[in-house]
């Protein structure tokens, strides 16, 4: 296992290259809207039948698009802690059951 010292240059240029990577779209790219699939599957369905109705209207429509983001990082954020928690409760029942083997 490497020491804490030999892997901090190897995960610093990670993490550079990870926001180097993130960010390039956005300065090599001119004037493009990211936006997200839900619209791009609105425009597809409205192409493909134009007289298409939705089945349903959502319960709870958001304010603007800026708390539709909060909403959704929100949820991407609790759905990464979830699986955060339960990869650090097997990582840590897997080390317990390794060291009373040992006993």
């Amino acid at each position: 296992m490497p020491s804490s010292k030999k892997s901090f240059p190897i995960n610093f240029i990670l993490i550079l290259l990870v926001i180097i990577l993130s960010f390039m779209p956005l300065f090599l790219v001119k004037d493009a809207e990211f936006g997200g699939a839900d619209g791009e599957a609105e425009n597809m369905i409205t192409v493909i039948n134009a007289n298409y109705e939705p089945w349903f209207e959502p319960l709870i429509e958001p304010a603007s698009g800026e708390i539709e983001s909060l909403l959704f990082a929100l949820q991407a954020a609790i759905g990464a802690s979830v699986l955060a928690y339960g990869f650090g409760y097997l990582h840590g029942k897997s080390k317990e059951l390794k060291s009373n083997e040992g006993h």
